[in-house]
Protein backbone atom coordinates (compact mmCIF):
# COMPACT_ATOMS: atom_id res chain seq x y z
CA UNK A 1 0.00 0.00 0.00
CA UNK A 2 1.50 3.01 -1.13
CA UNK A 3 1.36 6.33 1.41
CA UNK A 4 1.35 9.60 -1.01
CA UNK A 5 1.27 12.93 0.13
CA UNK A 6 -0.57 15.57 -2.36
CA UNK A 7 -0.06 19.08 -1.95
CA UNK A 8 -2.76 21.16 -3.89
CA UNK A 9 -5.07 18.33 -4.48
CA UNK A 10 -7.95 20.07 -5.63
CA UNK A 11 -6.34 21.04 -8.74
CA UNK A 12 -7.57 18.87 -11.50
CA UNK A 13 -4.16 16.72 -12.52
CA UNK A 14 -3.58 16.39 -8.96
CA UNK A 15 -7.14 15.02 -8.40
CA UNK A 16 -6.72 12.65 -11.52
CA UNK A 17 -2.98 11.41 -10.40
CA UNK A 18 -5.07 10.28 -7.31
CA UNK A 19 -7.36 8.53 -8.50
CA UNK A 20 -5.07 6.64 -10.55
CA UNK A 21 -3.26 5.56 -7.21
CA UNK A 22 -6.71 4.87 -5.80
CA UNK A 23 -7.20 2.08 -7.83
CA UNK A 24 -4.03 0.08 -5.94
CA UNK A 25 -5.88 1.17 -2.63
CA UNK A 26 -3.10 3.99 -1.43
CA UNK A 27 -2.92 5.64 1.53
CA UNK A 28 -3.61 9.47 0.95
CA UNK A 29 -2.84 12.62 2.43
CA UNK A 30 -4.65 15.55 1.04
CA UNK A 31 -3.90 19.07 1.21
CA UNK A 32 -5.54 22.14 -0.59
CA UNK A 33 -6.85 25.68 0.88
CA UNK A 34 -10.49 24.55 0.22
CA UNK A 35 -11.65 22.91 3.30
CA UNK A 36 -15.44 21.66 1.21
CA UNK A 37 -13.75 20.78 -2.16
CA UNK A 38 -11.15 18.78 0.01
CA UNK A 39 -13.57 16.81 1.76
CA UNK A 40 -16.07 16.12 -1.46
CA UNK A 41 -12.39 15.05 -3.08
CA UNK A 42 -11.34 12.78 -0.03
CA UNK A 43 -14.79 11.23 -0.06
CA UNK A 44 -14.71 10.07 -3.80
CA UNK A 45 -11.13 8.63 -3.95
CA UNK A 46 -12.36 6.63 -0.82
CA UNK A 47 -15.24 5.12 -2.88
CA UNK A 48 -12.77 4.43 -5.11
CA UNK A 49 -10.75 2.52 -2.98
CA UNK A 50 -8.13 4.71 -1.28
CA UNK A 51 -7.81 5.70 2.55
CA UNK A 52 -8.22 9.47 2.42
CA UNK A 53 -7.59 11.92 4.54
CA UNK A 54 -7.36 15.81 4.10
CA UNK A 55 -5.58 18.83 5.91
CA UNK A 56 -6.60 22.59 4.48
CA UNK A 57 -3.47 24.82 4.11
CA UNK A 58 -2.95 27.39 1.50
CA UNK A 59 0.32 26.75 0.23
CA UNK A 60 1.61 30.38 0.84
CA UNK A 61 1.75 30.39 4.19
CA UNK A 62 4.99 28.63 4.12
CA UNK A 63 4.79 29.27 8.40
CA UNK A 64 2.37 26.09 8.32
CA UNK A 65 4.08 23.96 6.07
CA UNK A 66 5.82 22.16 9.97
CA UNK A 67 2.73 21.29 11.26
CA UNK A 68 1.01 20.12 7.57
CA UNK A 69 4.16 17.54 7.47
CA UNK A 70 4.10 16.80 10.97
CA UNK A 71 0.15 15.80 10.39
CA UNK A 72 0.78 13.89 7.44
CA UNK A 73 3.76 11.93 8.96
CA UNK A 74 1.68 10.97 11.81
CA UNK A 75 -1.28 9.47 9.48
CA UNK A 76 0.62 7.82 7.05
CA UNK A 77 3.78 6.37 9.19
CA UNK A 78 6.35 7.45 6.30
CA UNK A 79 5.82 8.90 2.78
CA UNK A 80 6.37 7.07 -0.36
CA UNK A 81 5.26 9.73 -2.88
CA UNK A 82 5.31 13.56 -1.86
CA UNK A 83 3.23 15.49 -5.02
CA UNK A 84 3.91 18.73 -4.95
CA UNK A 85 1.20 20.55 -7.30
CA UNK A 86 -0.59 23.28 -6.31
CA UNK A 87 -0.37 26.52 -8.44
CA UNK A 88 -1.91 29.24 -10.58
CA UNK A 89 -2.32 30.90 -13.95
CA UNK A 90 -1.89 34.15 -13.54
CA UNK A 91 -2.86 36.30 -15.98
CA UNK A 92 0.19 38.47 -17.49
CA UNK A 93 -0.95 41.76 -18.30
CA UNK A 94 -2.29 42.03 -14.43
CA UNK A 95 1.49 40.63 -13.55
CA UNK A 96 2.64 43.79 -15.72
CA UNK A 97 0.91 46.43 -13.99
CA UNK A 98 1.20 45.53 -10.72
CA UNK A 99 4.48 44.60 -8.61
CA UNK A 100 2.41 43.38 -6.00
CA UNK A 101 0.77 41.01 -7.93
CA UNK A 102 3.48 39.40 -9.90
CA UNK A 103 5.53 39.07 -6.53
CA UNK A 104 2.17 37.54 -5.10
CA UNK A 105 1.73 34.93 -8.19
CA UNK A 106 5.60 34.40 -8.23
CA UNK A 107 5.16 33.34 -4.61
CA UNK A 108 2.59 31.09 -5.44
CA UNK A 109 3.91 29.12 -8.20
CA UNK A 110 7.42 29.59 -7.58
CA UNK A 111 8.57 30.74 -3.86
CA UNK A 112 6.02 28.65 -1.72
CA UNK A 113 7.16 25.00 -3.87
CA UNK A 114 10.50 26.02 -3.04
CA UNK A 115 9.84 26.05 0.73
CA UNK A 116 7.56 22.92 0.39
CA UNK A 117 10.42 20.98 -1.25
CA UNK A 118 13.20 21.91 1.16
CA UNK A 119 11.46 20.71 3.98
CA UNK A 120 10.23 17.21 1.76
CA UNK A 121 13.51 17.01 1.53
CA UNK A 122 14.64 16.87 4.79
CA UNK A 123 12.17 14.27 6.04
CA UNK A 124 11.82 11.93 3.04
CA UNK A 125 13.71 8.58 3.13
CA UNK A 126 14.90 6.13 0.38
CA UNK A 127 13.17 5.03 -1.52
CA UNK A 128 10.69 7.64 -1.37
CA UNK A 129 10.03 10.15 -4.41
CA UNK A 130 9.75 14.11 -4.31
CA UNK A 131 7.37 14.74 -7.67
CA UNK A 132 7.01 18.26 -8.43
CA UNK A 133 4.94 19.82 -11.10
CA UNK A 134 6.49 22.36 -13.03
CA UNK A 135 5.54 23.51 -16.76
CA UNK A 136 7.27 23.43 -20.25
CA UNK A 137 6.75 27.32 -19.59
CA UNK A 138 9.56 27.30 -17.53
CA UNK A 139 12.02 26.35 -20.49
CA UNK A 140 11.66 29.79 -21.82
CA UNK A 141 10.12 32.83 -21.18
CA UNK A 142 7.14 33.92 -23.70
CA UNK A 143 5.71 37.48 -23.76
CA UNK A 144 2.24 35.76 -23.10
CA UNK A 145 3.12 34.53 -19.77
CA UNK A 146 6.59 35.08 -18.46
CA UNK A 147 5.91 35.88 -15.12
CA UNK A 148 4.34 32.11 -15.09
CA UNK A 149 7.17 31.06 -17.08
CA UNK A 150 9.81 32.54 -14.43
CA UNK A 151 8.45 31.11 -11.56
CA UNK A 152 8.57 27.53 -13.19
CA UNK A 153 12.06 28.20 -14.50
CA UNK A 154 12.71 28.69 -10.62
CA UNK A 155 11.08 25.31 -9.50
CA UNK A 156 12.84 23.45 -12.40
CA UNK A 157 16.35 24.65 -11.88
CA UNK A 158 15.48 24.48 -7.71
CA UNK A 159 14.36 20.66 -8.49
CA UNK A 160 17.08 19.80 -11.31
CA UNK A 161 19.80 21.35 -8.02
CA UNK A 162 17.83 19.16 -5.57
CA UNK A 163 18.00 16.28 -7.61
CA UNK A 164 21.68 16.47 -8.02
CA UNK A 165 22.42 17.13 -4.22
CA UNK A 166 19.84 14.59 -3.19
CA UNK A 167 22.01 11.69 -5.74
CA UNK A 168 23.30 8.48 -3.26
CA UNK A 169 20.08 9.01 -1.05
CA UNK A 170 17.83 6.78 -2.54
CA UNK A 171 15.13 9.84 -3.04
CA UNK A 172 13.98 10.40 -6.36
CA UNK A 173 13.42 13.93 -7.33
CA UNK A 174 10.81 13.93 -10.51
CA UNK A 175 10.72 17.16 -11.72
CA UNK A 176 7.03 17.37 -14.26
CA UNK A 177 6.71 19.23 -17.36
CA UNK A 178 3.42 18.93 -18.52
CA UNK A 179 2.39 21.54 -22.09
CA UNK A 180 -0.84 22.50 -22.79
CA UNK A 181 -3.58 21.02 -20.24
CA UNK A 182 -7.68 21.58 -20.51
CA UNK A 183 -8.32 22.04 -17.11
CA UNK A 184 -10.68 24.90 -14.96
CA UNK A 185 -7.65 26.87 -14.98
CA UNK A 186 -7.40 26.67 -18.95
CA UNK A 187 -11.09 26.74 -19.27
CA UNK A 188 -10.71 30.36 -21.74
CA UNK A 189 -8.40 28.79 -24.05
CA UNK A 190 -8.82 27.35 -27.71
CA UNK A 191 -8.26 23.66 -27.52
CA UNK A 192 -6.05 22.22 -29.90
CA UNK A 193 -4.15 19.16 -31.24
CA UNK A 194 -1.20 19.81 -28.51
CA UNK A 195 -3.90 20.23 -25.65
CA UNK A 196 -4.05 16.70 -23.14
CA UNK A 197 -6.10 16.22 -20.44
CA UNK A 198 -5.11 15.41 -16.52
CA UNK A 199 -6.12 12.01 -17.11
CA UNK A 200 -3.46 11.74 -19.63
CA UNK A 201 -0.93 13.85 -17.15
CA UNK A 202 -1.63 11.42 -14.24
CA UNK A 203 -0.90 8.46 -16.07
CA UNK A 204 2.21 9.88 -17.19
CA UNK A 205 3.37 10.69 -14.03
CA UNK A 206 2.35 7.38 -12.74
CA UNK A 207 4.77 5.77 -15.17
CA UNK A 208 7.10 8.22 -14.51
CA UNK A 209 7.44 7.66 -10.72
CA UNK A 210 7.25 4.15 -11.22
CA UNK A 211 10.55 4.16 -13.58
CA UNK A 212 12.17 7.02 -11.21
CA UNK A 213 12.49 9.87 -13.78
CA UNK A 214 14.22 12.80 -13.40
CA UNK A 215 12.10 14.89 -15.55
CA UNK A 216 8.89 14.03 -17.27
CA UNK A 217 7.62 15.97 -20.36
CA UNK A 218 3.98 15.53 -20.56
CA UNK A 219 2.96 14.07 -23.01
CA UNK A 220 6.04 13.03 -24.35
CA UNK A 221 5.90 14.90 -27.46
CA UNK A 222 6.60 18.40 -25.65
CA UNK A 223 10.19 17.16 -25.09
CA UNK A 224 10.78 17.98 -28.86
CA UNK A 225 8.50 20.87 -28.94
CA UNK A 226 11.08 22.84 -26.23
CA UNK A 227 13.95 21.49 -27.82
CA UNK A 228 13.07 23.62 -30.90
CA UNK A 229 11.68 26.09 -28.83
CA UNK A 230 15.16 26.90 -27.10
CA UNK A 231 17.50 26.69 -29.68
CA UNK A 232 15.48 29.10 -31.39
CA UNK A 233 18.25 32.31 -31.45
CA UNK A 234 16.97 35.15 -28.92
CA UNK A 235 17.63 37.68 -31.90
CA UNK A 236 14.84 35.72 -34.02
CA UNK A 237 12.55 34.41 -30.65
CA UNK A 238 11.98 38.28 -29.63
CA UNK A 239 10.34 38.77 -32.43
CA UNK A 240 7.89 35.65 -32.41
CA UNK A 241 4.46 36.38 -30.99
CA UNK A 242 3.90 33.78 -28.28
Amino acid sequence: MQRILIIGASSAIAQATAREYARSGARLFLVARDAARLETIAADLRVRGATADGYVLDANDTAGHAAMLDAAWAALGSVDLALVAHGTLPDQAACSASVGTSLDEFATNGTSVIALCIALAQRLQAPATLAVISSVAGDRGRASNYLYGSAKSAVSAFTSGLRQALNGSGVNVLTIKPGFVDTPMTAAFKKGALWATPEQVARGIVRAVARRKSVAYLPGFWWGIMRVITHIPEFVFRRIKL
